[in-house]
């Protein structure tokens, strides 16, 4: 499952550039700080805020390319670039799809 999720050489290159324990360390760094994102997202989906929205989808799609997670990335992106949506849907899916991303990195990032 991890490598549906998580593109493997992008991964490994991390590990080989950082170290397996530091990128132990910022996988749980992303796991603890890319749900308060969403969160933001959706505030910003409530109060109209397009650039929160945006900031917040950035920050989401950067970080999981760093780890090799394009498909969150992607669906990150297309919130990112289709400005703020009319209802959280799109957000919903996003967390879906981090959930499933932070428990291939988990696995991934094992020392």
């Amino acid at each position: 499952m991890s490598h549906a999720v998580i593109d493997p050489h992008t991964f490994d290159e991390l590990q080989a550039n950082a170290g397996a324990d530091f990128v132990a360390e910022l996988v749980d760094t992303f796991a603890e700080e890319a749900p308060p994102l969403l969160d933001e997202m959706r505030n910003a989906v409530a109060s109209g805020a397009a650039e929160r929205f945006r900031r917040a989808a950035h920050s989401i799609k950067s970080n999981s390319s760093t780890f090799g997670a394009m498909r969150l990335a992607a669906r990150a992106r297309e919130l990112e670039l289709g400005g703020v949506p009319a209802d959280a849907t799109g957000v919903d899916a996003l967390a879906h799809e981090l959930e499933a991303t932070v428990a291939a990195l988990r696995a991934l990032a094992r020392p």
